[in-house]
């Protein structure tokens, strides 16, 4: 299985979006399963469920530094290199789907109990979300080459 169907596996399994992400990857970089479900725990939904940045997006932005990032404060070089591909990353999903906010991927507002109502009646983390999902894992894939 590769790390793009294995985030998707995980995703399908029930864990949220940045959960997927992060734990589909950070096992190569060192970064314990479990360690990596909970650190992502709060990033769904756009951010513990204010449907802001997606959590497929910051998942992947969590991947990109624990590859890219730095360890020392000093380090300008590999913190903008970090952010250079962090930038990189936004705009391929951007690309792909206009925007990395999560009300608008989703076109509902998942912050307002009405809002999520909707989105579970219309099935959309199951029906819209893997695309999401499947995109930031093939293009986090794409820059950890």
């Amino acid at each position: 299985m590769t790390r793009v169907e294995h985030a998707l596996s995980m995703f399908k399994e029930g864990f949220v979006c940045s959960q997927a992400l992060l734990a589909a990857y950070g096992e190569q970089f060192g970064l314990k399963r479990e360690t990596a479900l909970k650190v992502a725990a709060a990033f769904g939904g756009g951010l513990c469920r204010m449907g802001e940045t997606c959590g497929a997006v910051t998942g992947a932005l969590m991947v990109i530094g624990l590859k890219y990032g730095n360890v020392k404060a000093k380090d300008k070089k590999a913190r903008e290199k970090t952010y250079e591909l962090a930038r990189e990353f936004v705009r391929g999903f951007e690309d792909r789907n206009g925007t990395i906010n999560c009300k608008r991927l989703l076109d509902c507002d998942i912050s307002t109990p009405e809002g999520l109502s909707t989105a579970r009646e219309k099935k959309l983390f199951q029906t819209v979300c893997p695309k999401y999902v499947q995109d930031a894992a093939e293009i986090v894939e794409q820059i950890l080459k």
